[in-house]
């Protein structure tokens, strides 16, 4: 009876890797075309642009880079591996750590010979999901569709000295213990210096900024308690990654706190908590923010646009760009936040875009940009 419990959970977990592997993927909603794909090997040519596209995201989808660089119409312009590090990422970027989830095709245009189809991609990463937009160039070959594959560019960094002149702070503590923050001294002051709350969608949101007052950094999170009529609390959530955390001397970030259950109209009042921990810092690397420009996508959607340029000599594994926007009484009235899926090397420019909601374009007088930076080997 001991392995009768072991021998069940092994049987279930090959059932299910199995309905994995070989189930109907998941597709998006595609005109004219039914959601989910044949058994590997089953497939049938495609016959149409959108089942040509379908075909070849099927196979990223399951990690298949062969398969799917046979579904190129140009395979002879793109090089397998170029074509496999486009998908796959590099440098320890976000790409690495995301896997394609689903999709939705919408026809642009077609003739006899060639047509334009926008993919929707939604891929899921340590850091949630991501919303890409491509619109893929589809040829006819004979009686079969394929797909034109943008030919991936990836920068070649030429060696170089960057001269490193930054200011850093150490920790010291008596032990080899608690390095990276410590509790056991005065924690930083930080302060809240706004806070506005708002609903959205059928929710509410908390947002505003914090400041670093003291001299020394500060790992900073802001949490934000909802009250009700009588008193009651009805949500409680934290700022988690809506937020630059490490925060140095007068240093002022953005926060934005989601309460995607909560009615505004039930809040009656917000208790905010802002804790910080004494960690060790430096202004290293550098990163700025150029170009910046508010427009339209292809999709008709405000977005803030902007290119990143890594500063210093290290490589930024995973940059996070934060943009808080302000109305004309200077009063933070929304902030935005996004992944770049690419890393930013050093002295190479990286290119960025927020989406904004359409209710508070009009509203925007102002807008500024910060930086969180995730490199490997660092904390």
């Amino acid at each position: 009876m001991r392995f009768l419990l072991p021998t069940v959970i092994f049987v279930v977990t090959v059932v299910l890797i199995a309905m994995g592997t070989f189930g109907p993927t998941r597709l998006g909603a595609t005109t004219g075309i039914t959601s989910g794909s044949a058994l590997p090997g089953l497939a049938s040519s495609a016959k149409t642009p959108e089942q040509a596209v379908g075909k070849l995201l099927n196979e990223i989808q399951k990690r298949n880079w062969s398969a799917a660089y046979s579904q190129l119409a140009d395979n002879s312009n793109v090089e397998e591996a170029l074509f496999t590090r486009d998908l796959t990422g590099n440098n320890g970027s976000l790409r690495t750590l995301s896997g394609l989830e689903s999709w939705e095709l919408q026809p642009l245009h077609a003739t006899n010979e060639e047509a334009q189809v926008r993919a929707t991609l939604r891929w899921s990463s340590a850091v949630g999901p991501i919303r890409d937009v491509q619109d893929l160039k589809v040829v006819r070959q004979g009686d079969i569709w394929k797909v034109v594959w943008p030919v991936p560019k990836f920068p070649n960094l030429p060696a170089q000295i960057i001269p490193v002149n930054y200011l850093r702070w150490d920790l010291v503590t008596p032990s080899g213990e608690g390095e990276w923050g410590d509790r056991a001294v005065d924690a930083p002051h930080v302060r809240i210096v706004s806070m506005n709350a708002v609903a959205y969608q059928n929710g509410c949101v908390v947002m505003g900024e914090v400041v670093n007052e003291d001299t020394i950094p500060a790992f900073v999170n802001v949490n934000a308690t909802l009250v009700d009529g009588t008193g009651k609390s009805i949500g409680e959530e934290s700022s988690f990654d809506k937020i630059s955390h490490i925060l140095l001397p007068k240093q002022v970030s953005p926060y934005r706190i989601d309460f995607p259950a909560v009615s505004l109209q039930e809040v009656k009042n917000v208790r905010m908590d802002a804790r910080a921990t004494l960690v060790p810092a430096s202004a290293d690397p550098v990163i700025g923010v150029m170009n910046q420009l508010i427009e339209s996508d292809a999709e008709g959607r405000k977005v803030l646009r902007g290119q990143l340029l890594n500063q210093s000599g290290q490589v930024v594994n995973i940059p996070h760009v934060i943009a808080t926007f302000y109305d004309s009484n200077g009063r933070v009235i929304w902030v935005s936040d996004g992944y770049v899926e690419r890393p930013l090397l050093p002295q190479l420019p990286e290119a960025f875009a927020l989406e904004i909601p359409g209710p508070i374009v009009g509203k925007i007088q102002n807008y500024h940009v910060v930086i969180n930076h995730y490199s490997i080997g660092k904390s």
